[in-house]
């Protein structure tokens, strides 16, 4: 593969943009691999809530366990007594927007671990 394909032989068209993202992606991937990449830096919080709960910053992740006796909501679905959610926003660049993740835990115990 050459870095780019100029307008005199193949198919008289110019790919540089995708071959150097391809480059950039196939040198991320050595950086993962050999340990260079720079880590994301996350932090984490555990809650206990009896109440109403809404995280107020953004989130990477969460895990809410009903430790009580009775059903809480998240985001209008009940959790019931023993039962574990956890979310995860997919890849290191996305998070769960503020105020997104809305608990219920009036007449229970939620125990709640965030990531940021």
């Amino acid at each position: 593969m050459s870095v780019g394909n100029v307008n005199t032989e193949g198919d008289k068209k110019n790919n540089f943009p995708w071959q150097f993202k391809m480059l950039r992606g196939l040198q991320a991937i050595i950086d993962v691999l050999s340990g260079t990449a720079t880590p994301v830096v996350r932090t984490f919080a555990v809650n206990r809530s009896t109440g109403a709960w809404t995280n107020t910053t953004p989130i990477y992740s969460i895990s809410v366990a009903n430790v009580g006796t009775a059903t809480g909501t998240v985001n209008g679905t009940d959790l019931k007594t023993g039962e574990i959610i956890n979310l995860e926003a997919g890849s290191p660049n996305n998070v769960f927007a503020a105020n997104y993740v809305a608990l219920n835990a009036t007449g229970t115990e939620f125990l709640i671990t965030t990531v940021k």
